[in-house]
């Protein structure tokens, strides 16, 4: 038999990677994890069931790795928002993003 590329291996692990550079935009970035996450996982279950087929397997396993990274960080960043609009509220954080960005304008 043949060895090819796993399905979308190249799109998982650009996925998987991407999640973890933009885990600080306030989350969002968890929905590339989690796609990446569930595509890795198909992957290797492909390659359960037929491994001389698939070649290049350790980079869905790695795409795997860095999946689950960008799931923690980007849970943690929706932890942390959370647990600041609660402590702080949105008043008091919205107040304080405003002055500092008018600061930033200032001092230019």
């Amino acid at each position: 038999m043949t060895t090819t590329k796993p399905p979308y291996s190249g799109l998982t692990y650009f996925l998987a990677l991407l999640s973890c550079v933009l885990f600080f935009f306030g989350g969002i970035a968890i929905v590339f994890a989690v796609i990446a996450f569930f595509m890795a996982k198909k992957a290797l279950k492909l390659n359960e069931e037929q491994p001389e087929v698939y070649a290049n397997i350790r980079q869905i396993k790695k795409a795997r790795v860095f999946a689950i990274i960008g799931i923690i960080l980007n849970l943690i960043i929706v932890g942390v928002t959370i647990w600041t609009l609660y402590t702080i509220g949105w008043e008091a954080w919205s107040e304080e993003f405003v002055r500092r960005w008018n600061e930033g304008l200032q001092n230019r």
